[in-house]
């Protein structure tokens, strides 16, 4: 079960780690069912090396075993370079899915819809026409049934994003946007300034939550568990698991 637990504050070099930026602070291990998905959770001692550990474990580096590729790719889908579909997964025609990817059993990733750049889709997620993924971690039953875009991020169970949402993973407050990008996305916690080691960091949704048509996360906005979002434009910062977002 989620806790809401208060501890020192992270610092740079993670000699203190605050629980909520943890990946258990978002995400109920306990009903996450693919072995592949909780390793990932379990070897990072924060949410903000989950990008990493997933190029990791897509390149082999991570020491365990990536599951058959087992599953359905339907004649007219588009798969290219290494994309593992586990068996009861599907890549539905008219889909684009470019890998590195691992697609979980019961994910399906449906036609009009991309999926790319060192993504794991986890169980039973359903990606919908115009939905776009790319560097990200669907830990599992994640529907994104229409036109959205999430990338650099991270989605706990069940969370729904609806019609129109997208992340958006780089500041602009710099100056001109450089490719690839240069400086590091800070994420806001309880007044700090919280050094994520990414240049490029979208969001995290904890388990349940839904994500209402037509909002913009900022970069590093952080979610806690079964918090409900009101309708609004631009939503960003930290919100507490459970609480109420406006």
């Amino acid at each position: 079960m989620h806790r809401l637990t208060d501890a020192p504050r992270i610092d740079t070099d993670l000699e203190h780690i605050d629980y909520r930026t943890t990946p258990a602070y978002y995400i109920d291990t306990e009903q996450v069912t693919d072995p592949v998905v909780l390793h990932l959770l379990n070897c990072c001692p924060t949410v903000f090396g989950l990008k990493k550990a997933m190029v990791d474990l897509l390149a082999g580096h991570l020491g365990i075993a990536l599951p058959e590729p087992a599953g359905t790719v339907e004649p007219g889908a588009t798969v290219r370079g290494n994309v593992v579909v586990a068996a009861g997964a599907v890549i539905a025609e008219g889909a684009f899915v470019t890998g590195p990817a691992l697609v979980c059993p019961g994910a399906v990733i449906e036609a009009g819809a991309r999926v790319r750049d060192n993504t794991v889709i986890g169980p039973d997620c359903r990606i919908g026409f115009g939905a776009e993924v790319t560097r990200s971690l669907l830990t599992g039953g994640v529907f994104m049934k229409h036109t959205s875009f999430v990338g650099d991020s991270v989605l706990g169970l069940g969370v729904n994003i609806g019609a129109f949402v997208s992340t958006t993973g780089l500041r602009v407050t710099s100056g001109p946007v450089t490719e690839p990008a240069t400086e590091e996305v800070c994420a806001h916690l309880a007044g700090h300034r919280i050094a994520t080691g990414q240049t490029k960091f979208g969001a995290v949704v904890g388990d349940g939550v839904i994500v209402p048509a037509g909002t913009v996360l900022q970069p590093a906005t952080l979610i806690g568990a079964h918090t409900l979002l009101y309708p609004k434009t631009q939503v960003g910062g930290f919100f507490p698991a459970g609480s109420q977002g406006r």
